[in-house]
């Protein structure tokens, strides 16, 4: 097992550099950004000269990309264009996103992979049939659109909750919003954990099981369940990532100072430093986040072994 660690810890240098070069490229090519901080008139050449100078846009790309990288690796990920630290945008936007997040997994895990093991049990049935609609509807549905619905209905007619998250962000007003964000991913682990259970259910070991007696409720939890929950667990497992930086729609909707809305505005004002830096985290979480995956095959499925 630690050799594999080691193994994968370095397999993920080259991609850690190649993604954020690559994004790093990219942002680059979006437009002048200092032709923004002078709002509707035009910079003239000297003022351009010197902010080009003291962010350092005036150097080659590659030499730009090698000054940052050093740079990250003591920690500093640039200043923003209003002279605001990146680091301190990413203080105050991380723990909102991180929390919008834990609530949107709890929702897929508990609500989807619930009614993924109802279904899939009881393949055919009504219920099978209802879910399945249900999730293809959620699945059609854009979450702009979801979003949008459940603030009018919630928030502005109902007055059940606050059409508006506070700056503080706290579990409770996060809810909602985290469900909007879960929606689509709620329902895919539903139909991805209910064609699993229905495969895995005509599985000899679970013929086996249940041959021999044991209580229904262990073999479904015991022998069922956890090999049925390899894909699931792929599936979440990458879905953190995606969450955290496919959050800008959610946290738009409901005026959430997170890691959305800091890309968001950093994307609006061409602010390189602070989409780059927001994305390298985000680049490392989805490297974490697969690495993690991985070592629970092992915990899931005991007959998978790494060397």
């Amino acid at each position: 097992m630690g050799r594999y660690v080691i193994r994968r810890l370095l397999q993920m240098i080259p991609v850690f550099f190649g993604t954020t070069l690559l994004i790093f490229l990219m942002v680059n090519v979006m437009g002048d950004p200092i032709a923004g901080l002078c709002g509707d008139r035009q910079c003239d050449p000297a003022t351009a000269a010197q902010l080009r100078a003291e962010f350092g846009l005036d150097k080659p790309v590659w030499q730009q990309y090698l000054t940052y990288m050093g740079n990250v690796f003591t920690g500093d990920f640039g200043t923003a264009f209003n002279g605001q630290k990146v680091t301190e945008l990413m203080g105050t936007a991380f723990p909102i996103t991180i929390r919008l997040t834990v609530v949107a997994i709890v929702f897929e895990v508990v609500i989807g992979i619930s009614l993924g093991v109802v279904t899939g049990l009881r393949r055919g049935r009504p219920v099978d049939t209802t879910v399945l609609i249900l999730t293809l509807v959620v699945i059609s549905i854009p979450t702009f659109v979801t979003g949008l619905l459940l603030q009018l209905l919630l928030g502005v007619e109902w007055g059940l909750i606050k059409p508006s998250v506070s700056p503080e962000a706290p579990f409770d007003e996060l809810l909602v919003p985290g469900l909007v964000l879960a929606s689509v991913s709620l329902a895919y682990v539903t139909r991805l954990t209910r064609t699993s259970i229905a495969e895995n259910a005509r599985a000899d070991y679970v013929r086996t099981a249940v041959a021999k007696g044991l209580p229904r409720r262990r073999v479904v939890i015991r022998h069922l369940l956890r090999n049925s929950l390899i894909p699931v667990v792929t599936f979440i497992g990458t879905d953190v990532g995606a969450l955290m930086g496919g959050a800008i729609v959610t946290e738009r909707i409901f005026n959430i100072h997170g890691v959305g809305y800091q890309l968001y505005q950093g994307i609006l004002r061409q602010n390189s430093q602070t989409v780059v830096g927001f994305v390298t985290i985000l680049v490392l979480v989805f490297l974490a986040a697969n690495l993690i995956v991985d070592l629970l095959y092992a915990v899931l499925d005991p007959r998978i072994r790494y060397a």
